[in-house]
C-alpha cells in the first residue's frame, strides 16, 4: 500500500528523490578524482532518470506479463507500484553508455563513479519497502524472533524483515566500495566490485522473499544476481591475473 506523507507526498518516492540528490552529491564530489569533466554528474543524472525509470517500468511488466496483457492500460500506472531496481540497473547502464559515446568518456570511468552512490541510494530506496509494508520474507512463528529487525509486522503477522536485510547490506556495500575507490589498477574495476557483492547479498535475501517476480519456477532477480556475481568475479580474476603476468614480464 502506497503511503504518503500529509496525505500528498509519496514517502516511497521522496525516498527515491533523497537518494538520487545524495548521489548526485556524492559523484559530484568524486568526479575531479577521477578526472572527468565539470558536470559530468550532471549531463549523467539527466540521461539517467528518465532511462532507469523507464527500465525499472519495464522489467516488472515483463515478469508480469499474464496480469499486464490483459490490462494494457495499467502498464503506464507507475503511480500505482510496479517498479524493479535491477530494471533500473539496467536502464542506467544504458544512459551511462549513452554519456559515454557523445562525451567521449571511457565507460569505466563513468561506471566507476556511480558504483558507490548507486549501492548507497539502493540502500536508501529499500526504506521504501519498509513504509510501503512490502518486499518481507518468509513467515516468522517462534516469539523470539518476531521483533524488528529481524522481523516485520504484516497485517498481524511477523515476517523476515528482507528489506532491512538488503539495506544493511548496500550500506555496508557502499563503506567498502568508498573505501576502495583509490585503489582501483583499472577503469571500471569498482563497478565489478559493486557486481559481486550486490549481486551476492541479492541473491540470498531474493531466495527469502515471498513476492519475487517469477519465470516460471525461477526468481529472476535471483538467478541475474547470480549471473552477475559470476560475470563481475571472473571479470576481476582475468583483470588481476593478467596485471600480475604483465608485472611478471616486466621484471625479466
Amino acid at each position: 500500500m502506497e503511503r504518503t506523507l500529509f496525505g500528498v507526498i509519496p514517502i516511497y518516492g521522496l525516498l527515491i528523490a533523497v537518494a538520487l540528490v545524495l548521489a548526485i552529491l556524492y559523484c559530484t564530489a568524486q568526479e575531479k578524482r577521477l578526472g572527468l569533466p565539470k558536470d559530468t554528474t550532471v549531463d549523467f543524472a539527466l540521461w539517467l532518470v528518465p532511462c532507469a525509470l523507464i527500465g525499472a517500468r519495464l522489467y516488472y511488466v515483463v515478469f508480469n506479463w499474464d496480469y499486464y496483457a490483459q490490462n494494457p492500460a495499467s502498464i503506464i500506472k507507475v503511480w500505482e507500484g510496479g517498479m524493479a531496481i535491477y530494471g533500473g540497473v539496467i536502464g542506467g547502464a544504458v544512459a551511462a553508455w549513452v554519456l559515454s559515446r557523445h562525451k567521449k568518456i571511457p565507460l569505466g570511468k563513468i561506471a566507476d563513479l556511480v558504483a558507490p552512490a548507486l549501492i548507497l541510494g539502493q540502500a536508501i530506496g529499500r526504506w521504501g519497502n519498509f513504509v510501503n509494508g512490502e518486499a518481507y520474507g518468509r513467515l516468522i512463528t517462534d516469539p523470539a524472533w518476531q521483533f524488528f529487525p529481524a522481523a516485520v509486522n504484516i497485517d498481524g503477522a511477523w515476517h523476515m524483515a528482507t528489506f532491512f536485510y538488503e539495506s544493511m547490506w548496500d550500506f555496508c556495500g557502499f563503506l567498502l566500495l568508498h573505501s576502495l575507490r583509490k585503489k582501483v589498477r583499472h577503469p571500471g574495476d569498482l563497478f565489478l566490485g559493486y557486481l559481486v557483492w550486490y549481486g551476492l547479498g541479492r541473491a540470498v535475501i531474493e531466495g527469502l522473499r515471498t513476492d519475487s517476480l517469477m519465470w516460471g519456477p525461477f526468481r529472476v532477480s535471483q538467478c541475474l544476481s547470480v549471473a552477475l556475481v559470476l560475470l563481475g568475479g571472473i571479470w576481476l580474476l582475468c583483470r588481476y591475473c593478467h596485471h600480475n603476468k604483465k608485472d611478471q614480464q616486466g621484471a625479466v
